[in-house]
């Protein structure tokens, strides 16, 4: 009888296959970069995905959002990622936070419960949160820098916060990891150098204006699958 697996049984094995049900993976932010790691861990059998997230499907992430679809404006993101994982792997345990995860509220998940932590949301006190709960519970964890305003692909790597370059969001990561003392950080970045756009809005509720990044449907896809290969390898390798 035929299983959705086999065809990924003959480049790993079977021993690998069922490594891979047995681990739990929490990913923060299921966007651009976080909705194509899902899809990839979910198609490679991992066992269980909690995914964190409270935005609602909007028009403008259709350009480069997985869940994103005409039919699928204005449902949750983790609601509509839970039925796509079941869809693909029915046997996939899923656990959705719809939730903006912040410090106050990380109480709310207990990391401890996974194996590998993907951090792949845009707010910096969220980001650094996350970052500083693996390190105390030594859980593995990678972490998205910048994919907004890039269109080369080609330039996506993965290495340590402290070899990054270019990046403003990854100078920021790493000066802040430098004072926590924080001594490595796998991250995912780019060395392209941004683009600049001249699109901006405006906050209206304290009058300040906010640049909007461009974006392109391949630049956070890329990265996102390069997150999803790092965490399989680290399974298939690290024990």
């Amino acid at each position: 009888m035929e299983n959705q697996f086999e065809r990924t049984e003959l480049l790993i094995g079977d021993l690998a296959i069922k490594k891979l049900h047995n681990k739990k993976v929490l990913i923060f932010g299921v966007g651009g970069v976080g909705g194509f790691i899902v899809e990839a861990l979910a198609r490679v059998g991992i066992g269980h995905i909690a995914i964190v997230d409270n935005d609602e499907v909007n028009i403008t992430n259709i350009n480069r959002q997985l869940i994103a679809l005409h039919s699928t404006i204005g449902q949750k993101k983790v609601e509509a990622f839970k039925n796509r994982i079941l869809d693909i792997n029915p046997n996939c345990e899923v656990t959705t936070f719809d939730m903006f995860f912040l410090p106050e509220n990380k109480n709310e998940i207990d990391f401890t419960k996974y194996d590998y932590i993907v951090d792949a949301i845009d707010t910096v006190t969220a980001k650094l949160c996350i970052i500083e709960e693996a390190a105390k519970l030594n859980i593995p964890i990678i972490s998205a820098m910048g994919a907004g305003n890039k269109l080369d692909p080609t330039k996506i790597k993965i290495c340590d916060i402290y070899e990054t370059e270019i990046c403003p969001l990854a100078k920021v990561i790493r000066k802040e990891c430098r004072d926590r003392n924080i001594k490595n950080l796998t991250v995912a970045y780019s060395t392209e150098v941004a683009i600049k756009t001249n699109s901006e809005n405006i906050d209206l509720s304290n009058t300040k204006k906010r640049s909007t990044p461009g974006s392109i449907s391949y630049v956070p896809s890329t990265m996102g699958l390069f997150i999803a290969h790092h965490i399989v390898n680290y399974f298939l390798s690290n024990e």
